[in-house]
C-alpha cells in the first residue's frame, strides 16, 4: 500500500481507451488560437473552455467505476457452436433469478402481440380473439386480465404502467391497468400497428385505409389530420428510437420515413423488389434491418441512406424482427426463433429456438437478457445472455421506482416534453443557427439604431428691404427646422417599435387543460 500511495500521490492515471471513449473531438490549439487574438478575456474564456471540456471527459470516464455491472454472453467449447444450446440447458445452467425469467404461457385467444414497458418491468399482452392482460412479469403479479370481445390488432404502453392502449376492430381504446376504459379515440379507426413516442407524448398509428395519425396523449388531441400516404393497407410500421420518425413498409419494397410536419415522406428506400414483411431500427437510429417474403434480410445504415452493409439470406421468410439494447437482432419465421449477435460476430446466429405456434410478435424486454415471443397459442419468454443493457440510468428508466417516484418522474416528463414539431430526420439541425436569417434580423436591427433623419437643404428666400433679414435669423430658422425634423423622425421610430405583434396577438394555440400554465405573454 505504501508503494502505491508513493506512485499515485494525487489521482491514479484513466485509461486512454476510456479517455477516447468520451473524447469529444481534437479540440482548440490554445496556443496557436490565443496567438491570434488580440483581447486577454478572449482568451481567458477560450483556456477555461477547454479546461471545462477537458474535466468533463476525465470526470466521464472515472465514472465508468460505478457501473459495475458486465455484459454477459454464451461461449461454446472449440468446435462447437452456441446456436444448438437449447433454452432448457441455459435455464438450467444460470442463476435462480435469471431460470425465473424463462416461461410459457399456452393461451388460446388467437396470434398474441405483445409489449413490454420502458423500464422492462411490466408486460402487456393482447390476442387477436379479444384477450388483453397486464402483468408484472417479473414478480408474475396479474394487474388486470379482460376479454374486450373484439378482434385486438396491436397493443402499447403509454408513458406509465397504468395506462395503455388497444387497437380493436373499430377504434383505439385507452385502459388503465385495472382494466377500465378511459378513452374510446374515434379519430382512430380501424388500426394495424400502434407505436407510443415517449419523448413527445405521441400516440401513433397506422390503419387499413393507409393513414397515419399521431394524438397527443398529454392534451388529448390530434397534432394534425390523419396524414394519407396511398399506401393501402399498412401491416409494417415502427419507428425510430433517434428521431421518433415513423418507418412504414409497403408492398413495393420502399421504407418510407414519416413525420406529422410532412405530408410527404421525409425519405425512402427502395430495399427489396418484393412487398416489405418486417421491420426494425436499432435503438441508437443507426441501423435498420428489413425482410422479404423471398427470404432476404438486409441491413442499412440509416444516417447514409444508401446500399445495405449486411445481406442474409434465410431459409424461411422473416415475418417479424426487433433489436435489443446491445445490438442484438431477432428475427421470427414460421415457428423457428433465431437471434444474431451484432454484425462483427459474423453471420451464424447466436442462438436458435423452435416453438410451438408461429411467431406473431417480438420484443427485447429492456435491462434484461430476455426475448418475448408472441406467438399464436401464447407467449413465451427465452433468455438471451448479453441482450439487455446491464447498467441502467435510474433518472431515465428505474425498473425498481416506487410510487411516488413514478408520479415526480411523469411531471419531469411532462416538462421536459419534446414538440411535434421538432420531429425530422436529422435530431441535431434544431441545434444549429439559421445563418441568413440571423444575418437579415442583424442587418435590419443594425438600420434600424443607425438611422438618420434625412438632412434639410434650407435656402432662406432673399428679402431686399431693410431690416427683414439677416444671417442670425436664418440660422434661427434652420434650426427651428431641424429640431422638428428630429421630433418627426422619433415619433416614426417609436410607432415602429410599438407596433403590434401580429403573430403574438392572432390566434392562441389550445391547450386544452393545460391552458392555465400558458403565459398571458404568448
Amino acid at each position: 500500500m505504501d508503494r502505491i500511495r508513493k506512485k499515485y500521490r494525487k489521482r491514479p492515471p484513466i485509461d486512454e481507451e476510456l479517455l477516447k471513449k468520451h473524447s469529444r473531438g481534437e479540440g482548440v490549439n490554445v496556443q496557436v488560437a490565443t496567438s491570434k487574438i488580440k483581447s486577454k478575456i478572449q482568451k481567458q474564456k477560450l483556456e477555461r473552455n477547454e479546461r471545462v471540456i477537458d474535466h468533463t471527459i476525465k470526470a466521464a470516464a472515472r465514472a465508468e467505476l460505478l457501473l459495475t455491472e458486465d455484459y454477459g454472453c454464451l461461449e461454446a467449447d472449440p468446435g462447437y457452436s452456441t446456436m444448438f444450446y437449447k433454452q432448457k440447458q441455459i435455464a438450467e445452467n444460470a442463476d435462480i433469478t435469471s431460470a425465473t425469467k424463462h416461461f410459457t404461457l399456452r393461451l388460446g385467444f388467437g396470434c398474441y402481440r405483445i409489449r413490454y414497458t420502458k423500464n422492462g418491468r411490466h408486460l402487456l399482452l393482447g390476442g387477436r380473439k379479444g384477450h388483453v392482460a397486464a402483468l408484472d412479469w417479473v414478480t408474475k403479479n396479474l394487474a388486470c386480465e379482460m376479454n374486450v370481445m373484439e378482434s385486438v390488432h396491436d397493443v402499447s404502453w403509454l408513458h406509465i404502467e397504468t395506462m395503455y392502449a388497444v387497437a380493436q376492430k373499430s377504434w383505439v381504446y385507452v385502459y388503465d391497468n385495472q382494466g377500465i376504459e378511459l378513452h374510446c379515440i374515434k379519430q382512430m379507426h380501424n388500426v394495424n400497428r400502434l407505436e407510443f413516442l415517449p419523448y413527445h407524448f405521441l400516440l401513433a398509428s397506422a390503419s387499413r385505409e393507409g393513414y397515419l395519425t399521431w394524438l397527443d396523449t398529454s392534451i388529448g388531441q390530434l397534432v394534425t389530420k390523419p396524414t394519407n400516404t396511398r399506401l393501402g393497407n399498412i401491416h409494417v410500421m415502427t419507428q425510430n428510437p433517434s428521431n421518433a420518425v415513423l418507418c412504414v413498409g409497403d408492398s413495393k419494397g420502399v421504407v418510407s420515413m414519416w413525420s406529422p410536419n410532412s405530408k410527404r415522406p421525409l425519405a425512402k428506400m427502395l430495399c427489396h423488389t418484393q412487398a416489405i414483411r418486417a421491420c426494425a431500427v436499432h435503438p441508437h437510429g443507426t441501423y435498420m434491418a428489413t425482410s422479404c417474403p423471398a427470404g432476404l434480410l438486409k441491413v442499412w445504415d440509416v444516417r447514409q441512406l444508401s446500399g445495405p452493409v449486411f445481406n442474409y439470406r434465410t431459409r424461411y421468410p422473416v415475418q417479424q424482427l426487433s433489436y435489443s439494447q446491445r445490438g442484438h437482432l431477432a428475427m421470427g419465421m414460421g415457428n423457428v426463433v433465431e437471434i444474431f449477435r451484432p454484425a462483427a460476430e459474423g453471420m451464424r446466429p447466436y442462438l436458435r429456438h423452435r416453438g410451438q405456434g408461429s411467431v406473431t410478435s417480438l420484443h427485447f424486454c429492456p435491462f434484461e437478457d430476455v426475448l418475448g415471443v408472441g406467438t399464436s397459442i401464447g407467449v413465451a419468454s427465452l433468455l438471451v445472455p448479453g441482450s439487455g443493457e446491464a447498467n441502467y440510468d435510474a433518472l431515465e428508466s428505474n425498473p425498481f421506482q416506487t410510487k411516488a417516484q413514478r408520479r415526480e418522474a411523469e411531471v419531469k416528463a411532462l416538462l421536459d416534453k419534446i414538440q411535434p414539431e421538432l420531429i425530422t430526420m436529422d435530431p441535431v439541425a434544431i441545434t444549429e443557427v439559421d445563418v441568413p436569417s440571423l444575418r437579415h434580423k442583424v442587418e435590419e436591427k443594425n438600420k434600424l439604431l443607425f438611422l438618420k433623419p434625412k438632412s434639410i437643404d434650407y435656402k432662406p428666400r432673399r428679402t431686399k428691404a431693410k431690416g427683414k433679414g439677416g444671417t442670425a435669423k436664418v440660422i434661427k430658422n434652420k434650426k427651428i427646422l431641424k429640431d422638428r425634423n428630429r421630433k418627426e423622425f422619433i415619433n416614426i421610430l417609436r410607432k415602429a417599435k410599438s407596433r403590434p405583434d401580429t403573430k403574438k396577438n392572432g390566434p392562441k394555440k389550445n391547450y386544452g387543460v393545460l391552458n392555465r400554465f400558458v403565459s398571458e405573454s404568448r
